[in-house]
């Protein structure tokens, strides 16, 4: 029995928006029920004073300042072997095998589990180069890690902007670099800033890559070859051990909140700069 095209529509529009909200329905409720236990331990005092008792008592601060360190660290290095890579893929070479071959490399490395990064940094960059755990040890790690992320969106991002654009600077008499420097780069900006923001995302939350490079002393860096530990990492160490549940949940809601405060700043300058360009 054949159903009439209108009935299949219906069904198609149900089945998807249902889809739609079970997914949001699930993020609501996750976010919602962290928050809900960790606000309440938020405070002044919980954000800007030390742990005590290995975080038993006292506050986050020395975590606030690794998630923040650490993330800038992998962004500063992974961003422009990213997008030099991206725009050496789509606007200095012919599609061939060796191109090909760079692209499923991209690929398979993205979808490596973060642990087998957080070994490949202990072995290679903690012990093999004698960093220690340190700051540079993650940092250089999370910036393998999210590298794939950035060249791959970066690489549609320019592949996104039209040929004609490409055209006319040409036919002005500018040079393929000038050409990417002034026309294709800035049109592509949107993309690219998705991709570092995504890089970032990840960056931030990540446990496994990070507690095996980074380590996870309680105190302030003084220096990149000092070992810190981020909001992930203590929340981890927290509810793991035992330690203390309430401020196990409280650091969960400050790293939530800091990921949707980097996602929605992300689209805010977004969409001010498409606006901007469209104007």
């Amino acid at each position: 029995m054949r159903i009439p095209p209108k009935y299949t529509q219906v069904i198609a529009v149900t089945l998807l928006g249902g889809a739609t909200l079970f997914t949001l329905g699930v993020l609501v409720f996750i976010i919602g029920f962290v928050l809900d236990k960790g606000l309440p331990v938020v405070s002044l005092s919980f954000l800007f004073s030390n742990p005590q008792d290995m975080g038993r008592a006292g506050g986050i601060f020395p975590t606030v300042i690794g998630t923040l360190l650490l993330p800038l660290l992998a962004i500063a290095i992974a961003l422009p072997l990213g997008v030099g890579t991206a725009v050496y893929l789509s606007e200095y070479t012919r599609e061939s095998r060796a191109t090909a071959i760079i692209r499923f490399g991209t690929d398979c490395l993205a979808g490596i589990p973060s642990i087998i990064f957080g070994l490949f940094g202990f072995i290679f960059f903690v012990t093999t180069l004698k960093m220690g755990w340190c700051l540079l040890a993650g940092g250089l790690t999370l910036a393998i890690m999210i590298l794939p992320t950035i060249i791959r969106t970066t690489e549609e991002a320019i592949k996104a902007v039209p040929n004609a654009f490409r055209e006319v600077s040409f036919s002005l008499g500018a040079t393929r670099w000038e050409t990417v420097r002034k026309v294709v780069l800035p049109n592509a900006l949107p993309g690219i800033v998705t991709g570092v923001m995504l890089g970032i995302g990840r960056s931030i939350g990540e446990t496994a890559a990070v507690i095996y490079t980074a380590g996870s002393s309680l105190r302030l860096p003084q220096g990149p070859f000092d070992s810190v530990r981020t909001m992930a990492v203590h929340f981890y160490i927290l509810a793991r051990e035992g330690i203390s549940n309430e401020n196990a949940y409280g650091t969960a809601a400050v790293l939530i909140l800091a990921v949707l405060a980097v996602n929605l700043t992300a689209y805010w300058l977004m969409h001010r700069f498409i606006s901007k360009r469209s104007r």
